[in-house]
């Protein structure tokens, strides 16, 4: 060990919401703290908050923001009384508007550091034995090494990428590169209809872009209820989204300031021309070069870490959470809450995280958010549920506002009324959820909810009227038909 290598109580690799998060709980607890990140962001400095923060939800959510307004001022404000006239879109400002989002955001977390005195030093670490972190500069200049007795690996993912389709930057991109566009492309193309390829898919069609979403899987969100998923589909295509499902890309290659791109379904092989192709097919865990060799750190064959129900990986003292491990889904407040956990258990203060009541958001519009179980899994296990759909255009609020498509879905169990999942796509979805997470999180019931009384007229009251409709009496919709 070098004689004046610098000793911490906590080593967080990654400054994500999984790691900066952990770094403030640690040092909240009293802990001496340490946060290596290595995000530059467009004017070289580092910038705190991983990819979240930089160049994923953060900005596309203030993206999305922007294009939502853009549309309802063309087409929706007339139904209000109220005439624009001819508007425009400066795409430039629009993005420097979200640049400042993120600014601002990465320097609030900087602030926070300061105050609770953590370290947080700039460049990539690496896990080396005997609890020692190697820090390198982005360029790969070795900078120091420093030690301490608890490290967490928190240092996030990034897209993957295909053979198909090589990612050149220009005209091929990746989700990161697709929230800074400087221009609308003319007829955009999507190579994955999963959650990023559709949030992407979203923004740059309410912005003016025909967006064809090429999708390898049958099943449009296989993850979501089969209900939520079908009026999804239904919703986004009749906005005009072009979503192709069973479609597998073989090749994409740029030419003549077009990217041409092949693909086949069961209807046999097509062509598509152009402007721009974006490769939303997933994400893969950072854990390439996050260790040295000699430390030992278990992986699976897709790069994830190995860790137990305490998110210990197989090395004494060594910790992984967030999107490096398979523990629950590649979701911020997953990754913040065992940031969280993993502080604290450092601290003596034992608790556990329930996996089962973690939401799921889709930030499109209308928004798709969901927890707990599908209907259709509930159904393949056997389980005797009852199901009640409210939809939201019986709501006074969602009419006032001009919000009426999507719907509230209820499962519970047939026996004891517990509430097993809710689903919910419509306007603030995202926050709608919350109502059902907190139930779920103390086992509650559906009785509970309609029990409790719901501010009128609210979009809220459509998780009131969904706990009433499971006994048939909701009331605001007329009863369902024997």
């Amino acid at each position: 060990m070098p004689q004046n290598e610098q000793t911490y109580d906590v080593i967080v690799i990654g400054g994500g919401p999984a790691g900066y998060v952990t770094a403030i709980r640690a040092a909240q607890l009293g802990m001496k703290t340490a946060c290596v990140d290595n995000w530059t962001n467009h004017c070289g400095q580092g910038s705190l908050g991983g990819t979240y923060i930089n160049a994923g939800c953060i900005p596309a959510i203030a993206l999305l923001e922007s294009s939502k307004i853009y549309h309802q001022l063309k087409h929706e404000i007339a139904d209000h009384g109220i005439d624009v006239g001819s508007i425009s879109i400066d795409i430039l400002r629009m993005q420097k508007r979200k640049d400042r989002i993120i600014d601002n955001l990465s320097r609030q977390i900087a602030d926070i550091f300061r105050h609770w005195g953590i370290d947080s030093l700039h460049g990539k670490g690496r896990l080396l034995t005997n609890k020692q972190v190697e820090i390198y500069t982005v360029d790969g200049e070795q900078q120091d090494i420093i030690s301490a007795e608890n490290i967490i690996l928190a240092a996030g993912s990034s897209p993957m990428e295909l053979p198909c389709a090589p990612v050149d930057g220009e005209f091929i991109i990746d989700s990161n590169s697709a929230l800074n566009l400087e221009s609308t492309p003319k007829r955009l193309g999507i190579i994955g209809a999963g959650v990023i390829g559709f949030e992407l898919g979203g923004i740059w069609k309410k912005l003016g872009s025909e967006v064809i979403l090429l999708e390898a899987q049958e099943e449009f969100l296989p993850h979501a209820d089969q209900e939520i998923s079908r009026e999804a589909y239904r919703l986004y295509t009749k906005q005009g989204l072009d979503i192709r499902l069973g479609a597998r890309v073989i090749s994409a290659k740029k030419g003549h300031k077009k990217v041409t791109v092949e693909y086949e379904d069961k209807e046999g092989s097509h062509c598509l021309r152009l402007d721009k192709l974006i490769v939303a097919s997933g994400r893969k865990p950072n854990t390439e070069n996050l260790s040295a060799p000699e430390a030992d750190l278990l992986l699976d064959e897709n790069g994830f870490i190995h860790v137990d129900e305490n998110c210990c990986t197989t090395l004494p003292g060594v910790y992984a959470i967030g999107d490096l491990t398979l523990s629950g889904p590649m979701l911020a407040h997953k990754g913040l809450e065992e940031g969280v956990f993993v502080a604290e258990q450092i601290a003596g203060k034992l608790r556990s995280i329930n996996y089962d009541t973690i939401p799921n958001v889709i930030y499109t519009a209308p928004e798709i958010a969901w927890v707990g179980s599908t209907e259709q899994a509930l159904r393949a296990i056997g389980e005797n549920i009852k199901v009640s759909v409210f939809p939201l255009k019986a709501l006074s609020r969602a009419q006032v506002i001009g919000k009426t498509d999507g719907l509230v879905k209820m499962i519970t169990h047939a026996e004891s009324d517990v509430i097993l999942g809710v689903h919910i796509i419509g306007a603030h979805a995202s926050e709608l959820i919350a109502e059902a997470v907190l139930a779920m999180e103390f086992s509650g019931s559906a009785e509970d909810l309609a029990r409790t009384i719901h501010a009128h007229p609210t979009l809220a009251e459509g998780i009131h009227e969904a706990a009433l409709a499971l006994d048939n009496r909701s009331l605001h919709l007329l009863p369902a038909q024997s």
